[in-house]
């Protein structure tokens, strides 16, 4: 099964209520939250109070992606807000098995984050213990930006990784997803994709939902 998964960043956060109402009616599976707090990536988005928000308004699942800096200190304020799968960052968290069991002891699901520069390989001594990996296919911090082309080749890698480790694992992709690509990036064995401003730029977000999920469903 692959998923839709709209980006609320790239939404209107005057009219937060109302875009994230019009995209679970057009059939997203999953509502992607990024929280950046400035020090990881450059820029800073929102915390664990929008997240207790949105939680009141949407019943889809949460996907929370933590760009941010001393991330143990702050997943337990994310899943007592509502979130349904929590990602961080291989990059900068040290402690790596010890944040995975955390979230995953709170019956959340659990995912580990790549950035477009960090190998595939690197994961192997993890894989098995997540839920799902985030391959970054821009580079963290910025809506809005080119799709990065090698991440078709660090999608196939990390499909043959859990195929061998952990066939239970799903893969997600951020950065660039569109109708122009998302059948590629399925082709390449993503199940997961984060579509923010291909959805909430749009003129019709509804028919942008549409488009993409008429795309996915013949894999």
């Amino acid at each position: 099964m692959k998923f839709i998964c709209p980006s609320i960043l790239s939404a209107d956060f005057s009219r937060l209520g109302e875009e994230i109402r019009i995209v679970e009616d057009a059939g997203a599976d999953i509502i992607h939250c990024d929280i950046m707090d400035g020090s990881f990536v450059p820029n800073i988005s929102f915390g664990a109070k929008v997240i207790r928000d949105v939680r009141k308004i949407t019943s889809l699942p949460l996907d929370v992606h933590l760009m941010i800096n001393n991330a143990d200190m702050h997943i337990p304020e994310f899943i007592k807000a509502g979130a349904n799968f929590i990602s961080v960052h291989y990059e900068n968290n040290t402690h790596l098995h010890r944040t995975i069991s955390t979230i995953k002891d709170a019956g959340i699901k659990a995912g580990v984050v790549i950035n477009p520069a960090t190998p595939v390989f690197i994961l192997e001594d993890i894989i098995s213990t997540v839920d799902f990996v985030l391959v970054m296919s821009v580079n963290p911090g910025f809506g809005g930006q080119k799709f990065i082309e090698h991440s078709y080749n660090k999608i196939k890698e990390l499909k043959d990784m859990i195929i061998q480790l952990n066939e239970d694992c799903l893969i997600e992709v951020d950065g660039g997803v569109s109708i122009h690509n998302i059948a590629d990036l399925c082709n390449a064995g993503a199940d997961m994709f984060v579509a923010g401003s291909s959805v909430f730029n749009a003129v019709d977000k509804t028919q942008a939902i549409t488009k993409l999920k008429e795309a996915v469903s013949q894999f």
